[in-house]
């Protein structure tokens, strides 16, 4: 049997991350899980995006986005593919078979707090990350980055 030593009485840990949502802003972000699912009415299908924080004072906080593609109420259908459309563009994905090709890509998420939920963010929109230079400045307050915090390089640039 492997041998292990770990004294839990004496062990301080870090405080645990706060789960308060995330400072309106642009959020450098890459989409790290996906999933189809059916709505609970049993009516319409929607993305269910899982979206990890890459850079700056909150790198490594994970935000939702569900898109719903495939739903009776059109208007709403409409929305989720526009929605889907932008984060397409933003990753460079112009032909989506499988959700899994938008993973691990850097881009651009606005992030707002919901506004019928003040415990939780939304995300309104998608961008390249090149947009960066050029629309955001203009556009949307940025994410304040703290350099203390910030990690030694993107995930996709580590080796």
């Amino acid at each position: 049997m492997p041998s292990f030593q770990f004294d839990a009485a004496t062990h301080v840990a870090p405080p645990a991350p706060g789960r308060e949502p995330l400072p309106r802003g642009m959020y450098e972000v890459m989409v790290i899980g996906s999933d189809i699912k059916q709505t609970q009415a049993g009516t319409g299908h929607f993305i269910e995006l899982t979206l990890q924080v890459a850079a700056g004072e909150y790198a490594g906080r994970r935000l939702w986005d569900r898109l719903n593609v495939s739903n009776p109420n059109k208007q709403a259908e409409e929305i989720a593919k526009r929605a889907l459309q932008g984060l397409c563009l933003a990753v460079g994905v112009n032909n989506l078979t499988e959700t899994e090709q938008l993973h691990d890509k850097p881009l651009l998420a606005e992030i707002d707090i919901d506004r019928k939920d003040q415990s939780r963010n939304r995300v309104m929109g998608y961008a390249s990350t090149s947009a960066a230079a050029t629309t955001a400045p203009a556009a949307w307050p940025a994410a304040a980055p703290s350099p203390s915090a910030r990690p030694a390089g993107r995930p996709w640039e580590r080796k």
